[in-house]
């Protein structure tokens, strides 16, 4: 083999070891893209879930202070009313 074989050999060779390195790390890059749409996928669940507890906890509030008020009539009318000896 003279020289210039070899050398287009050895070329041919790093070239073959770089293609399956960036095969390699094709395959790795698609394995994170789809652990990100996951993550982006979760963050969407959450963002509408706490959107849902804010609703929910802004909901409780107003059924607390509509207690609160019907509460008040009630002991206003309980005071109107008068207590039979």
């Amino acid at each position: 083999m003279a020289m210039p074989e070899v050398v287009a050999t050895g070329a041919l060779v790093a070239m073959g070891i770089i293609l399956l390195v960036l095969i390699q790390q094709g395959l790795k890059l698609g394995e994170l893209g789809k652990t990100v749409e996951h993550c982006q996928r979760d963050l969407r669940w959450l963002q509408i879930w706490e959107m849902e507890n804010s609703e929910l906890r802004s909901a409780l509030r107003a059924e607390r202070e509509h207690v609160v008020q019907l509460r008040r009539k009630c002991e206003l009318l309980e005071a109107l009313v008068p207590v039979a000896e």
